[in-house]
């Protein structure tokens, strides 16, 4: 209970103060979080590599390599069990070149313990001034939770055979309390094969820097981040090896918070390998960008994918390790196959 009250007043503190327009250097961060048990368990390192319905988060001109409709679901838990990470996304073919999808994501603390209106003085007296704080009233203390949302339109299409392009409108929401935001921002994205072993790929996440506005007045500035990565396949050993690298480029002089640092740029680095056995199982391992390594395991099952990922963190950190599982369902009959040109 004590950390969900630390937690609580950490959450609050983007909301003081008086009204302003600022660049937050970690506006929207509940973003980079990231999508799919496969990609977490390949270090998000998915650029390149997704081309199902979560490329509508990774890279949304995957979507344009999608035969069937796709749902997927996802459910995670960040930290131990203190934060609840939830996904979920839709997505069609649409003619022979074009695809559209639809996806969710929520990131939350829940029952977070508020105890503004509970302090008693020495006497036993309720106060607000925190110099008097002596002991805290159990029967006033409200709960609430704090949630951040995105929502994401995406379309994609494939401009020839090597190449295609997409885009997000993303709409994004987040409530502390007493407190919300909202915000609309714009991802687009590139994917292309460069032969048949090499596939490249850039993400370039809120393009037109996005405004997120709260309700106290205060006005967050999320930097565009760009995202870019390569990933080849390999066929040996009866199946299918796909490592891959991602490096995530923003301008926000995180300096010592990231991996590599020059002046206001900053990289952050993710990498991963994929073997895939006769499309029935999938192993996976990485490194994401936050230092630590992650593990997964992927099962292919007819119209269905099954993926879990693991995600360790070093003791001292306090935070906890991360498990995630996604399922993500293919509509696959010939009724909802895209038409071939």
């Amino acid at each position: 209970m004590r950390r969900r009250w630390v937690m609580a007043f950490v959450l609050m503190l983007p909301t003081a103060g008086n009204a302003q327009t600022a660049i937050g250097k970690y506006a929207g961060e509940f973003l980079a979080v990231g999508v799919g048990g496969r990609a977490l368990g390949m270090g998000g390192a998915s650029v390149a590599t997704a081309g199902d319905v979560t490329a509508s988060y990774w890279n949304p001109a995957g979507l344009a390599q999608i035969t069937y409709p796709e749902v997927v679901l996802m459910h995670a838990e960040q930290f131990g069990n203190l934060v609840n990470y939830d996904y979920g996304g839709v997505a069609f073919p649409v003619g022979t070149q074009t695809s559209v999808g639809f996806s969710v994501i929520r990131l939350g603390v829940d029952d977070i313990a508020d105890t503004r209106l509970a302090g008693l003085d020495a006497t036993g007296n309720i106060t607000y001034d925190l110099a008097q704080f002596n002991r805290i009233d159990y029967n006033r203390v409200t709960y609430f939770n704090a949630a951040d949302w995105a929502f994401l339109f995406t379309y994609a299409r494939q401009s020839t055979e090597d190449l295609s392009y997409g885009g997000n409108l993303k709409i994004i929401r987040e409530n502390m309390g007493d407190f919300g935001a909202t915000g609309i921002g714009v991802d687009i994205g590139v994917l292309y094969r460069l032969n048949e072993i090499v596939m490249l790929g850039a993400n370039l996440q809120d393009a037109t820097t996005t405004l997120v506005a709260w309700n106290t007045g205060r006005k967050d500035l999320i930097s565009p981040t760009l995202k870019i990565g390569g990933a080849g396949s390999l066929e040996a050993l009866g199946g299918r090896f796909l490592p891959a690298v991602d490096f995530d480029v923003r301008f926000e002089n995180r300096r010592y918070a990231s991996e590599i640092h020059l002046g206001r740029m900053s990289i952050d680095v993710h990498s991963g390998l994929e073997f895939e056995y006769k499309k029935v199982v999938a192993l996976r391992a990485g490194y994401s960008d936050v230092k630590a390594p992650t593990l997964g395991v992927g099962v292919h099952l007819p119209k269905l994918n099954i993926d879990y990922s693991f995600m360790k963190f070093d003791k001292d950190s306090q935070l906890g390790d991360t498990h995630r599982i996604s399922l993500l369902f293919t509509l696959e009959s010939d009724q909802f196959k895209r038409p071939i040109e």
